[in-house]
């Protein structure tokens, strides 16, 4: 039976595919690091079991969190997605995600690539962590500290530090797989 390092006995589908295939995989093209990225800010104050469970209906009503398509929402766009029921229907994160593909168009036209922006605050390659008790993870970080400072001053919401450690650990920027996971050593080998 494979170790795994927050799985537990779980028996979620839905959880033991995430955990397997995609939690910790570097992840680098712009468009899928923004939907991560609002995904994550959607999670704020929730478990990621309740945002795993929504993310297609998340991707369908948003249109893909294609930033171009998003930063086109109007009023009626955004009262259509309030009274969905397969998402978060809060109308902070919502209206914050509509801003957000704005503020992403506006850096990718000022500054260039998003994920180079983003991997620079790991130094540009995955950070190999080795923690053995899920109690060693921490919340926040430095690198998430700094991340979500230089969001915020581009425009950004709903991309505290706590957050931006989340993502970080998500697409890879991060091996937070405990040493004891059989994913740990796989994904450190795709960074040597």
């Amino acid at each position: 039976m494979k170790q795994r390092c927050w799985t537990g006995d779980d028996s979620d589908p839905l959880m033991l595919a995430y955990h397997d295939d995609e939690w910790g995989v570097p992840l680098r093209d712009d468009q899928d690091l923004f939907a991560k990225l609002m995904l994550d800010g959607f999670q704020a104050g929730l478990s990621w079991r309740t945002i795993l469970h929504k993310r297609a209906r998340f991707l369908e009503v948003f249109d893909g969190f294609d930033p171009e398509r998003m930063a086109r929402y109007d009023r009626k766009k955004i009262t259509q997605l309030l009274k969905d029921p397969g998402i978060v229907r809060n109308r902070q994160k919502v209206q914050a995600a509509v801003s957000n593909a704005r503020g992403f168009l506006a850096f990718q036209a000022r500054e260039g690539s998003f994920g180079t922006f983003l991997w620079s605050f790991v130094g540009g390659s995955p950070k190999q962590n080795h923690r053995r008790s899920l109690r060693d993870l921490p919340a926040r970080t430095r690198e998430s500290d700094a991340m979500s400072e230089a969001l915020v001053e581009r425009g950004f919401h709903f991309v505290g530090p706590t957050i931006c450690y989340a993502f970080m650990q998500a697409v890879g920027m991060v091996n937070d797989h405990l040493v004891t996971c059989f994913r740990h050593r796989e994904l450190q080998r795709l960074s040597d």
